[in-house]
Formats: C-alpha cells, sequence, structure tokens
C-alpha cells in the first residue's frame, strides 16, 4: 500500500469526485482512478461507489479515512524532523525559441510543484543540458519525445482588415499582402514556396527573429503574419485567426531526451510530462 495511494484516497473522500480531486492535486484522472482502484485490491474492499456527480464514500471509506489522515499527519511529522536541510536537484533544460512563454511557464510551474526541490537552470537547446523542449522536427532518430502540444500554423491578420472577416484565406488573397517575416520558420518557408509556385510576391513589411513579436505586430497593424494556434493567440480580440486553403503546417512540441541519460530525475520529467499533457 503506497502513501501517495492514500493521499489521493484522503482527496477524493473531502472533494467529493475524482474529477475535482485530479484538479486539486494537478494530476489526471486516470492515475488518481488507478490509485485508488490498487488501494482498493490491496484492501479487498470497495471504497468509493460511482454517481453521476462523483462519489460516495462506502462504510470501508469512512473508516479507513481517519486512519489515513493520521498517517499521513504522521508521515509530514517524521519529514519535518529528519529534514534538518534541504537540498536542491538542479536541472538544466534547453529551450527552443518561440515556445509560447505562457504555456510554458505553465509547464515549468507544474514541474517545480511535482518535484521536490528542483532547481531549474533555463538553457539553449544547442547548450549542454538534460533534457530539451523543442519541435519534433528537430530530433535525431536515437532522441526519445514526448508529445506535448500540436501546434497548428495559421494567417494571423488585424481584426480592422476587411480580409479578416472572411471565413478562409485562398494563396491568391496573399498578392500585395503585407507580411510580417520572420526567419527560420518552417512553416513560413512552405508558405513562401507555395506562393512562388503561384507566381506570387513575398511582401515583407517587418523582419523579426523570434515569435513572441509576431502577433503584438499583427495587432499593431503592421502586417500579417503565420503563426501557431496558441491559446494566448486565439484569444486576442484584436486580430483574427484563418485557415489558409491548401496548406497545413502542424508541428509537435515536446520533451527531448537522450538515450541512455544519466540524470535519475529524468524519468519524473517524463511521467510530469505526460501527465501535464494530458491536462491540455
Amino acid at each position: 500500500m503506497e502513501l501517495r495511494a492514500l493521499k489521493y484516497f484522503l482527496v477524493v473522500y473531502e472533494q467529493g469526485s475524482v474529477s475535482a480531486a485530479a484538479k486539486h492535486c494537478f494530476i489526471s484522472q486516470p492515475s488518481i482512478s488507478s490509485a485508488i482502484q490498487t488501494l482498493e485490491q490491496s484492501l479487498h474492499c470497495q471504497l468509493f461507489i460511482r454517481h453521476a456527480r462523483g462519489v460516495l464514500p462506502t462504510p470501508a471509506a469512512t473508516e479507513l479515512y481517519p486512519k489515513a489522515k493520521a498517517l499521513i499527519e504522521q508521515e509530514k511529522q517524521i519529514m519535518q524532523q529528519f529534514q534538518q536541510q534541504t537540498f536542491t536537484t538542479p536541472l538544466r533544460l534547453g529551450i527552443m525559441r518561440s515556445m509560447g512563454a505562457i504555456r510554458m511557464s505553465r509547464l515549468l510551474q507544474y514541474l517545480a510543484q511535482h518535484i521536490e526541490n528542483l532547481e531549474l537552470t533555463l538553457v539553449d537547446p544547442d547548450e549542454p543540458c538534460d533534457a530539451k523542449f523543442m519541435s519534433s522536427s528537430a530530433l535525431s532518430s536515437s532522441d526519445q519525445f514526448v508529445t506535448i502540444w500540436q501546434d497548428t500554423y495559421q494567417l494571423a491578420l488585424p481584426q480592422h482588415w476587411p480580409l479578416a472577416h472572411q471565413a478562409t484565406i485562398k494563396i491568391s488573397d496573399l498578392a500585395g499582402l503585407p507580411f510580417i517575416n520572420r526567419e527560420p520558420c518552417k512553416a513560413l518557408d512552405q508558405l513562401k514556396e507555395l506562393m512562388q509556385q503561384q507566381g506570387i510576391s513575398f511582401t515583407v513589411r517587418a523582419n523579426i527573429r523570434t515569435l513572441d513579436y509576431a502577433w503584438p505586430l499583427v495587432t499593431a497593424g503592421v502586417g500579417a503574419a503565420l503563426v501557431p494556434d496558441w491559446d494566448e493567440i486565439k484569444k486576442s480580440t484584436e486580430l483574427s485567426l484563418k485557415p489558409i486553403n491548401h496548406f497545413r503546417f502542424k508541428q509537435a512540441i515536446g520533451l527531448v531526451i537522450k538515450p541512455n541519460s544519466s540524470n535519475p530525475m529524468i524519468q519524473s520529467v517524463i511521467n510530469c510530462c505526460h501527465d501535464f499533457a494530458q491536462l491540455q
């Protein structure tokens, strides 16, 4: 019987539902359900009765609750008594440009909450690091990859432009359209190639290197830009995201780990990324 399962049991008992417990613990519902099921098998009894609005504790759960709570409290007291000094665990993460500052911050916060005493150092992906966050297109054949987000690229237009009110955008609509050019960008390279095939010139209004500048420049009316469908971009009321006919670029973003990593924390990072991806 694991203490973690008892902790999840206490939260489900107090919250009255598996979904509420999952949100409280910042993990997926299947992880909570699996822990409760394992606990029930260990104790040879049913702890909760599932219903449409959540769960009801059985008499066995009511009997277990104070004992489990006391055991968890004892664990806390033991940890406080013997942890005279806290040692941090260093972790160097390489982060590719244009990952999305808001969602990346949420992921790093999730790691810090679920890995005790974590000391994060963020570096460029080409520097020495324990793991990287980047696109699947940059993988080598031996890398292990955990998908966290799937980005679909669309055309961002200032809301007041007439083109922003069309349902979809044709390649021919891009003729003479001022663009915010970003290099490097594989999605934009593919769009430029498609435009060139149809004899349409790519008109540059501004040149940038990081995606974080692209959509603010669009909202300022500087030009159009090809951007991923991040939540912070979709929620902007000053621009409109539109699909382009016969153009589709989708990119997986996630955790990249070199095979045979010697860092013992890597498995914890992998597990956290799996759980975080399920919450998206």
